[in-house]
């Protein structure tokens, strides 16, 4: 739901105010508007895709510059490989894990 009480069309969802990066719940085309919704308090952002994401995958929310930490759930889950900008698509092939 959005703040307004109204139903919200969000393509992503973040976990918490903080997070670098949103996870798609709905496919997203490059080039497409979309919004998310902050899961921990219910506002919503509203950015500009840079690639197609897949459903399941994650979209960028800031900035980051190579080598840079990347944050989900308020915890570190990577660290950029190469730059990233607002709204691009992020997988493997700019981020690596900080599992291992």
């Amino acid at each position: 739901m959005a703040t307004n009480g109204t139903p919200s069309n969000h393509k992503f969802l973040i976990h918490n105010h903080g997070d670098h990066v949103g996870v798609v719940t709905t496919p997203i085309n490059k080039s497409e508007k979309v919004k998310g919704v902050y899961m921990d308090d219910g506002t919503e952002i509203t950015l500009n895709s840079n690639h197609d994401v897949p459903l399941g995958h994650k979209i960028a929310l800031v900035e980051l510059g190579e080598g840079e930490d990347v944050m989900k759930y308020g915890i570190k889950i990577g660290v950029t490989s190469q730059d990233v900008a607002v709204g691009d698509y992020i997988h493997t092939h700019n981020i690596k894990t900080a599992r291992w």
